[in-house]
This record gives C-alpha cells, sequence and structure tokens, in this order.
C-alpha cells in the first residue's frame, strides 16, 4: 500500500474502531508513517480473494484489543503461505537450455501467485477427470500396475503369485478370488494345510485346495469371462 492508501485505510477504520482516530495533526502523522513502514508491502486487495478492509474488520469484530498493523500483516502473510502451498509450479514455456530464463520465470509465476496478482495453479489430469478415473482407465488398457518386465523380475521371489498369474494368463480362474469350502480361508487369503475328519486335502500347483478350484470356475466372475 501507498500512502495514499494507507492514509484511507485508517480513515476506514476510523468510522468502525473510533479509538484509532488521531485528533492531533502530529499523532496522524507518525500514524500514518509507521503503517506506512509496516505495511508498505502489503496490497490493499487483489483480485483473488484479499482485502486488507477484511482483514482489519475481523480484527476489530473478534479482539477486544485496538488495532495495530501486525494485525492487517499477520493474515496477508497468512494469505501468501496459503497460495503458495496450493501451487504446482506449471513448465515454463523458455527454453529448458536456458537455465537462468527458466529459473526467472518460475519465480515471477511464483511471485504473482504470492502476491494474489494470479491464482495458484494446480495440475490437472487429462479430459477433467478425476485421479482416480484416471489412474482406473490407465490400468483397464494396461492390465496393471506393475509392467511386466518387472512382474517377470518379481516372479522368482512370488512362486504362489506367479502361478496365479500364468493360470489366469492360461484362462483359468483365479481361486483367491472365492472362498474356500476345506480350509475356511477367506477371498484374498491363500488356502492352509489343514487335516480334519476328512483327512487332509492337497494343495495344488496354485496352492489352493482343488473344491476351492471348482468352485472358482463355477463363480460368475469366470463364466463371463
Amino acid at each position: 500500500m501507498d500512502r495514499r492508501e494507507i492514509a484511507a485505510l485508517l480513515a476506514y477504520l476510523g468510522r468502525i474502531d473510533p479509538r484509532t482516530i488521531r485528533t492531533d495533526e502530529g499523532e496522524a502523522g507518525d500514524q500514518l508513517a509507521q503503517w506506512y513502514e509496516l505495511l508498505n508491502d502489503v496490497p490493499m486487495a487483489t483480485p483473488y480473494g484479499w482485502d486488507a478492509r477484511d482483514a482489519a474488520r475481523q480484527h476489530i469484530r473478534t479482539s477486544p484489543y485496538p488495532i495495530l498493523p501486525a494485525d492487517v500483516a499477520r493474515p496477508w502473510e497468512q494469505y501468501r503461505r496459503d497460495r503458495l502451498r496450493r501451487h504446482t509450479d506449471p513448465t515454463p514455456t523458455s527454453d529448458p537450455d536456458d537455465q537462468a530464463a527458466w529459473r526467472a520465470e518460475l519465480a515471477s509465476v511464483r511471485r504473482a501467485v504470492a502476491t494474489g496478482a494470479a491464482p495458484p495453479a494446480q495440475h490437472e489430469l487429462a479430459n477433467g477427470q478425476g485421479h482416480s478415473e484416471v489412474l482406473e482407465e490407465r490400468l483397464r488398457q494396461i492390465g496393471s500396475c506393475i509392467p511386466p518386465e518387472a512382474r517377470a523380475a518379481l516372479a522368482p521371489f512370488r512362486p504362489g503369485r506367479a502361478r496365479r498369474e500364468a493360470a489366469l494368463a492360461e484362462g483359468r480362474p483365479d481361486p483367491l478370488t472365492v472362498h474356500c469350502t476345506w480350509c475356511k480361508a477367506q477371498i484374498g487369503e491363500r488356502c492352509r494345510r489343514i487335516s480334519g475328519a476328512r483327512g487332509t486335502a492337497l494343495l495344488t500347483a496354485t496352492n489352493s485346495h482343488p473344491s476351492r478350484i471348482e468352485l472358482a470356475e463355477r463363480s460368475p466372475e469366470h463364466t463371463r469371462a
């Protein structure tokens, strides 16, 4: 704010809180000089939500103490921090090989956001879809979030998972999509080796009991596939 804007702010405060009024010409000049010294880097208002009069009015509404320049400066600093926290740097249009121009453009955009001259930039995924929608669509396209090369490298360390994936690739059902009627393993849990009145059922190559595989083969998900 320049001196004229500071004077306008003090006149506004005098209307809503007479305690800020200085009738002596010398005291009024000192007050103007003090407020200008402390608030010359704080704008009166910005196009994106900041207004020094709103901050001052909020203080007068909620505090029994006379307003000080700090009661306007603190909300402004909070406003700046909040905008920068929500800002995601867009890719500069400058040549990336020109590091000085690249950094200067980033700094200019951040300064505009911090001072309220521009809104925070936030990256959005394609087509206006939400993050979860885009990720789900991508997974449907590629089939898995793990690249095939990484999956092959992990196979020796996850033999059970590798056998299940091989069965799925061959069109056989995934037993873990249903519960096991023999060992009572729930959906997503591997079968357990247990013995009972019915004897011990051997696990198949996919570490599942045969009855579970049969149940998976009859499941609606597998029959639809």
